[in-house]
């Protein structure tokens, strides 16, 4: 009798390709639905909300200086920053509905250059127009140091100072949840949010230091980018020419 099985060795070869092919198949799988999307990262994605939340606090509180660009909307209004910031002072320009102005900060020092709208302020606020227009006209574009005793010096201040601008943006609502994979630029992100967002996003950096890289406010409250952390820049009192003195209270920046 003629019998028609293949012979051995044919079919252990035909058993090892099979085994090959089906353990070449197995890993292609694998790789692909395993993937491991934190692969080149920080690692700070495989982290829960709030131990992103602590890496990301850690890293601002710990940087010497950022810069921080984006606009804010409060009951005063919305502004429109775009601030160079480290630990003993700032420099940068403020944009509101009806003024431009610049601020720089050398320790306690606090310098003011404004356009004609910020001077003319009180002129829409129903004071002397004639006052109001000679100020506009003496002071727009100079420098002037703010006395501390001015109302105003507390709230301009503000502006320039590195934690408490940090402080507020980095401050989620409600209950942290971790968000979507998204980039700033070039950087990927991973996003921690209050509630579904309506407490606020914080996009955190999955590259290099876990660094704050934008928040986007709740409720409409404004979108702001985080950049520059750890680059220093100069900051230099204004020329004696460049400076002048106001001589009497500072308009607010509110309207």
């Amino acid at each position: 009798m003629t019998s028609s099985a293949p012979p051995v060795r044919v079919r252990r070869r035909r058993t090892a390709l099979a085994v090959v092919l089906c353990a070449g198949l197995t890993a292609a799988l694998t790789a692909c639905a395993g993937e491991d999307p934190d692969k080149g990262t920080n690692g700070v994605g495989k982290l829960t909300a709030t131990q992103i939340e602590k890496k990301a606090q850690s890293a601002a509180d710990s940087a010497d200086a950022v810069r921080l660009s984006g606009t804010l909307v409060s009951k005063g209004g919305t502004y429109r920053l775009n601030m160079q910031l480290r630990e003993k002072g700032g420099a940068g320009s403020v944009v509101s509905k009806d003024s431009t102005f610049e601020l720089l900060r050398i320790g306690d020092e606090l310098y003011l250059k404004a356009d004609s709208g910020f001077w003319s302020h009180e002129e829409k606020s129903g004071a002397d127009s004639k006052a109001g227009g000679a100020a506009a006209d003496k002071l727009q574009d100079k420098y002037v140091r703010v006395p501390e005793d001015d109302p105003t010096y507390k709230q301009l201040r503000g502006f320039t100072e590195k934690k408490i601008l940090l402080d507020g943006l980095l401050t989620l609502h409600g209950t942290l949840n971790k968000g979507d994979r998204d980039s700033v630029g070039p950087s990927r992100t991973v996003q921690i949010t209050g509630g579904k967002g309506e407490g606020g996003t914080l996009d955190v950096s999955l590259e290099g230091t876990p660094y704050p890289l934008r928040f986007a406010r709740g409720g409409g409250g404004g979108i702001v980018t985080l950049s520059d952390w750890g680059k220093d820049f100069p900051l230099q009192a204004p020329a004696k020419e460049d400076t002048v003195d106001y001589g009497q209270q500072l308009p607010k920046t509110t309207s």
